[in-house]
C-alpha cells in the first residue's frame, strides 16, 4: 500500500522512488446512472495556463507522447491516465486532474450525489500503489472539482491533493486555465431529403462540454504579462496519425444517427478532375453484425444498404463526377449499435486516374452532441485504387471507437484479406 494523503497535503513522488518514470493515474467513483461524469487533465505552464489547444486531455483529445486518457471497458466509473514523466516537456510544470458533471447545474446535480470517489497513483511497471487520496464527503453543490496536481519542484515531481471545486461550467474552468471556450447555439438540423441522391450540407456539432470547472489553484499571483487565451476547438477533432483512435460521445439517449461524409478537391479543367474525364471517387464500407452476417455497402451492384433494417448502414447516393459539392455520405443508425460488431469505411476510384495526392480527400464523421471527427487522406499511394479510411468497433454496445487507417490496397479482395472479412468477391458494375 502507498501513502494516504488528505485534502491540502503535498507529498514527494519521485524523490523517494528513484527511476520512477511511468505512472498510472486512476480516478474512480460511484454515482447514480443519471450523472454523466467526465475526467480531464490540463497541462499547465509556469503561469498555471495552457499554451495550446492540445493541452486539454479528455475523451475527444485523448493523448500526447507523454500522457494518454483511457476509458476502462469494465466500468464507466473508472478512468485512467498513463503518464510518462521523463517525456513531459520542460515547459509543462503541472498536470491538473479534474472531474466534471455534464450539465450538472441544469439538471440539479452535484458531487454531493457521488460516493466513494478516490484518486490514486500507481507505478505503471510494477502496479504498486504509490499514493491514494479519498474524496468522500468533501463536496456539496460543486459540479466540477480539481482532484489533484502533479507538479515539478527542484527537479523532482510532487503531488498536491487539491480536492476542491465549485458550481459552474466548462467555460469558467477553461478561462481559469487560459482557454476561451465560447458557447455557440446548437445549429438547426438539416432535414433529410427524400431523393436518393441528396445534396447534404455538412452539419457542425455543438461545442461539447466535458463538464469541468475548478477554483483558482493556490499558486502565486500570475504575471501581469502572460500568453493570451487560446481558442480550444471542441467542435472538431482530427485523427492525424495511423492508429489514432477515439470513442464517439456517449449519451443517455444513445448515439443517434452518424453521418460519414467523403469530400475531395473538385478542380475543373484538365488533370484529374477534368469534367470530360471526371474521376468517380466512391465511399463504401464493409460491415459485420453481431449475428455474424457480413457484407458491403457501396454503389457497385446497387448495394446501398438500409438504415432501419440490417445492416443499419446506408449510402445516400453516388456522385460519379464530383459535381455534387458536398461529396458522398454514409449513414449509420447508432440506435442499433447492439446489433453491429464493426464497420470498415473505405473509398475507391471507380473510374479515372488513380491519383490520391491530387484528390485531397477528407472524411468527416458527424455525431449528435459531440465534435466532428476528421480524417484527411493525406498519406498517398497512387499505385493502388482503394483506401481503407477508418475502422468503427463496438465498445460495450454503448459507443463506437473510431480508428484512423488511411492504408491503400489494390482492390476489394485485398482489403478484405487485410482486415479478415472473408467475403467472396466477383466483378461488379454500376
Amino acid at each position: 500500500m502507498g501513502i494516504t494523503v488528505v485534502k491540502g497535503q503535498k507529498v514527494d513522488l519521485t524523490k523517494g522512488n528513484p527511476g520512477l518514470d511511468s505512472l498510472i493515474v486512476e480516478i474512480g467513483w460511484q454515482s447514480p446512472s443519471a450523472l454523466e461524469i467526465d475526467t480531464s487533465t490540463f497541462l499547465l505552464g509556469a503561469q498555471g495556463k495552457v499554451s495550446k489547444d492540445e493541452d486539454l486531455i479528455f475523451y475527444n483529445n485523448p493523448s500526447t507522447p507523454y500522457i494518454r486518457y483511457k476509458e476502462m471497458p469494465t466500468s464507466n466509473s473508472l478512468k485512467q491516465f498513463d503518464v510518462e514523466l521523463n517525456k513531459v516537456p520542460s515547459d509543462v510544470m503541472k498536470l491538473a486532474f479534474t472531474l466534471t458533471i455534464y450539465d450538472g447545474e441544469k439538471r440539479g446535480q452535484s458531487f454531493r450525489q457521488v460516493n466513494q470517489a478516490y484518486f490514486r497513483i500507481l507505478n505503471q511497471v510494477t502496479g504498486a500503489e504509490l499514493l491514494r487520496c479519498d474524496l468522500e464527503n468533501h463536496f456539496s453543490v460543486e459540479t466540477a472539482v480539481v482532484v489533484g496536481e502533479l507538479y515539478r519542484y527542484n527537479g523532482e515531481w510532487k503531488f498536491s491533493a487539491i480536492a476542491a471545486g465549485f458550481a459552474g461550467g466548462l467555460k469558467e474552468l477553461c478561462l481559469n486555465f487560459g482557454i476561451e471556450a465560447n458557447d455557440e447555439p446548437t445549429p438547426t438540423p438539416v432535414p433529410k431529403p427524400a431523393a436518393p441522391q441528396p445534396e447534404l450540407k455538412r452539419q457542425s456539432a455543438p461545442i461539447v462540454e466535458p463538464k469541468i470547472q475548478i477554483p483558482p489553484p493556490p499558486a502565486a499571483a500570475p504575471s501581469p504579462v502572460g500568453p493570451p487565451p487560446i481558442n480550444l476547438n471542441l467542435k472538431k477533432i482530427e485523427l492525424k496519425k495511423k492508429g489514432d483512435s477515439i470513442n464517439l460521445k456517449k449519451s443517455a439517449g444513445g448515439l443517434g444517427e452518424l453521418l460519414i461524409n467523403l469530400n475531395w478537391n473538385q478542380k475543373q479543367g484538365g488533370g484529374l478532375f477534368n469534367r470530360k474525364n471526371g474521376v468517380d471517387l466512391d465511399l463504401a464500407c464493409l460491415y459485420e453484425l453481431k449475428n455474424g452476417s457480413k457484407g458491403v455497402v457501396q454503389a457497385l451492384g446497387n448495394a446501398f444498404g438500409s438504415l432501419n433494417q440490417p445492416p443499419y448502414v446506408m449510402l445516400d447516393g453516388d456522385d460519379r463526377t464530383g459535381s455534387v459539392t458536398t461529396g458522398e455520405n454514409l449513414r449509420i443508425n447508432g440506435s442499433k449499435i447492439a446489433e453491429i460488431e464493426r464497420i470498415l469505411i473505405f473509398s475507391f476510384i471507380y473510374k479515372g486516374v488513380t491519383n490520391w495526392s491530387e484528390a485531397d480527400g477528407v472524411v468527416t464523421i458527424t455525431q449528435s452532441g459531440g465534435p466532428d471527427i476528421v480524417v484527411n487522406l493525406d498519406e498517398h499511394n497512387n499505385r493502388k485504387g482503394m483506401c481503407a479510411i477508418a475502422l468503427f468497433r463496438n465498445v460495450n454496445n454503448e459507443t463506437f471507437s473510431v480508428e484512423r487507417l488511411v492504408q491503400y490496397y489494390s482492390g476489394h479482395r485485398e482489403i478484405d484479406e487485410a482486415y479478415g472479412w472473408g467475403l467472396r468477391w466477383v466483378a461488379g458494375s454500376k
